[in-house]
């Protein structure tokens, strides 16, 4: 262990690996959609006992009133992380109407009319206003269908402890926010050369009902007379038919410097789209999106990570980068993984947390536009052919194979397992990593892989695998009602949110009109 440990330290240039470097903080953002006992989008409101979806703090509404996200505090300890979750699903499950269920892949099985899908409502305050006028925007410009993908977001920071001490060890000049955020993004340039091997090793979205693309140009093989597939792909909702976008494809987004970003997206939601132009912003006196912009606002731009910072109230988000720097990063690459009741697991947060690490310790030159386009290439590569024994992926314009270059990450990944093993007197990160060597090895013990497995095996379609464990996980958490503190405090929250938008509506001074007029002049 102690040579495996230096060797692991002289891979990242460190003279130590302080304990407390161990306690990175996570936060998890799952989205979930609730559907009916039959496997329909769910038509009915945000159930009034989970509280407002725009005040509570677990539990609010992505795109529709029926795609629920809950959300868990940063935690240092991951256990922690998990419990919250699966204590917000089992409140959920309890408090759920109508028999509805979570469905548990992140491709829905929309079995009904895609205009019939309700956008999320945020009461009548110009804050709730302009976000369900976002969601309507988006469904104008991408269509509703894929606006009710889901997905697990991951938030990342290292603490606040390690900042100061690594400046030190690199020699830094910086302030230590500037650092931070100097760092931040040399971690995000990294995750996005590599994102594509997560793409590989937890997707889990290979098929998809023939209803979710009926009327939509695809090019997915028959599976069944009711699904549709590629034989090795791993994560469709990273491709075309999920969280893509026409519009986007030429925009080039450069994480060199945070002011480079920032101005980006900037120019990007002041730029007129013409598409988006022919749409218009209102019709008959109701507005359609909130401008016609290539951008409505900065969390339309598609990417597999973001940096972050916790706004103020009032605060855009990259008003708060710029003032303050970024604070975390928000991975948005994973898909849920249907066999697991919260659609992620201990395993695979040690993996997230090695690989963030790797990405943040590692050298990491500046980003280019051949690079970046490279990348996107990459990810599309895997998206639909990650399973393919033959596949290759492009290395700086050289063809280098899949198997190839996921085993050489893999292996400087487990340099900083190692280093989180020491500090954490285990070896389950190590584990973590040889898990996903096994996966390199094997396609088959992926969850794209895992999935048409099951399916074959037990010769179900697409629906009847999915709707079989979203029932299974639903008497998973049924089964465990929450013990009385934990109710109480998860039904206290939920009326204290309700309050709260009461609150946020009743001071409200000027018109929405006024206000989506000052929003659009920033």
């Amino acid at each position: 262990m102690s040579k495996q440990y230096n060797e692991s330290l002289n891979r990242f240039r460190l003279p130590e690996f302080h304990q407390d470097w161990g306690m990175m903080r996570r936060g998890i953002e799952k989205e979930s959609l609730r559907v009916t006992p039959q496997g329909q989008i769910s038509l009915s409101p945000h159930p009034s006992a989970l509280g407002s979806a725009l005040t509570n703090p677990y539990i609010t509404t992505d795109f529709s009133e029926a795609l629920l996200e809950f959300i868990t505090p940063a935690c240092q300890e991951i256990g922690e992380s998990l419990e919250m979750l699966d204590n917000i699903h089992r409140f959920t499950c309890q408090h759920l109407e109508n028999e509805e269920l979570l469905w548990v892949s992140s491709m829905p099985c929309p079995m009904g009319g895609i205009e019939e899908i309700p956008l999320a409502q945020y009461g009548s305050s110009n804050v709730g206003l302009l976000k369900t006028l976002y969601r309507e925007g988006l469904s104008h410009r991408y269509g509703s269908l894929m606006q009710t993908v889901a997905g697990i977001h991951y938030n990342f920071s290292m603490p606040d402890s390690f900042w100061p001490a690594y400046r030190e060890i690199c020699h830094s000049s910086s302030s230590v926010q500037q650092f931070k955020t100097e760092k931040y993004l040399h971690l995000i340039r990294n995750f996005h050369r590599y994102s594509w091997l997560l793409l590989y090793l937890f997707g889990a979205s290979p098929i998809a009902c023939k209803c979710f693309v009926r009327g939509r140009k695809h090019h997915l093989q028959e599976y069944d007379q009711h699904s549709l597939y590629l034989p090795d792909a791993t994560c469709l909702r990273m491709g075309g038919l999920g969280y893509s976008s026409e519009a986007q494809k030429s925009l080039f987004v450069c994480y060199n410097e945070l002011d480079t970003y920032v101005e980006c997206l900037h120019q990007a939601m002041h730029t007129a789209y013409p598409a988006y132009e022919a749409i218009g912003t209102k019709k008959n006196g109701k507005y359609l999106q909130i401008n016609t912009s290539l951008l409505q606002l900065e969390n339309e731009f598609y990417s597999t990570i973001r940096p972050k910072r916790t706004a103020k109230p009032g605060e855009r988000p990259l008003e708060a980068l710029t003032n303050e720097g970024i604070e975390y990063v928000e991975v948005r690459a994973l898909d849920l993984n249907p066999f697991l009741p919260l659609g992620i697991d201990a395993q695979q947060i040690r993996f997230l947390d090695s690989f963030l690490l790797y990405c943040l310790l590692s050298d990491s030159p500046q980003c280019n536009e051949n690079e970046f386009f490279e990348v996107a290439k990459n990810i599309a590569a895997v998206v639909d052919h990650g399973r393919s024994p033959d596949l290759c992926l492009s290395l700086e314009r050289e063809r280098i194979g899949l198997k190839q270059w996921s085993a050489e990450l893999l292996n400087a990944i487990n340099d900083s397992a190692v280093l989180l093993d020491r500090v954490h007197g285990h070896n389950n990160y190590t584990v973590s990593v040889a898990a996903q060597m096994a996966k390199v090895e094997n396609p088959d013990l992926t969850p794209s892989g895992q999935i048409l497995h099951s399916m074959q095996e037990r010769q179900l379609s697409y629906y009847d695998f999915a709707m079989g464990l979203s029932q299974t996980h639903k008497a998973h958490f049924m089964d465990r009602p929450l013990n009385g503190d934990t109710l109480a405090h998860m039904e206290k929250t939920a009326t204290r949110s309700l309050a709260a938008q009461k609150e946020i509506e009743a001071v409200d001074q000027l018109s929405f009109d006024e206000y989506l007029q000052q929003w659009n002049a920033y």
